[in-house]
């Protein structure tokens, strides 16, 4: 396997990661109204924050499965019955389901567990606050798509892809959230 075709692995993953990094941008977007935790505690913490909110669960994770089926739309007119890797139709749908909510509910997963340190809303937490999105997305696709997941970024060469996303994760989240605080969605630029 030659420098090009790595090269084009990593690519590949990385846009077929696409639906996974949208939703929480989106969920910051739309987000506001009822607390998905209603303001409970537990443990005399709050479980998730006043961040997550049922409208940015869902407008988030829809958003991430709308950026996908675009992607397949495209796809389509080039490799109809692959879609540049999501597979067949039905179970494409599947993955960017899988992808965009959970990744929805690695962000959750990483509040609580912020929740559960004493930490802040909007508390600096490194490696979680890239990461945790990722995993989610991983995990949840995982679950329902193994062979999915095994062969787009961990056999053979493709490990490259998972290991190209890790590494640009913390770059492009930085970057996202710089641009988020400068237009006023966030109030943090990390």
């Amino acid at each position: 396997m030659d420098i090009a075709e790595i090269v084009l692995i990593m690519f590949t993953g990385l846009w077929l990661f696409i639906p996974a990094m949208l939703p929480n941008s989106a969920a910051a977007m739309v987000g506001g109204g009822t607390k998905i935790d209603l303001g409970r505690t537990w443990r005399g913490k709050r479980i998730l924050g006043d961040g997550k909110t049922w409208r940015g669960l869902f407008g988030g994770g829809l958003a991430g499965v709308l950026i996908g089926l675009l992607m397949i739309g495209i796809a389509s007119f080039w490799d109809p019955e692959n879609y540049w890797g999501y597979g067949a139709f039905w179970s494409n749908v599947g993955i960017l389901f899988c992808l965009s909510f959970g990744a929805i509910f690695g962000d959750l997963m990483g509040a609580f567990i912020k929740r559960r340190l004493g930490m802040e809303r909007g508390q600096k937490a490194p490696v979680l606050d890239q990461y945790d999105f990722v995993f989610g997305a991983f995990l949840t696709t995982s679950i329902f798509f193994p062979n999915w997941v095994y062969s787009t970024f961990i056999e053979g060469w493709h490990i490259a892809a998972l290991i190209f996303i890790l590494a640009l994760m913390f770059v492009i989240h930085r970057g996202v959230n710089i641009i988020g605080y400068r237009l006023g969605i966030k109030k943090e630029p990390w």
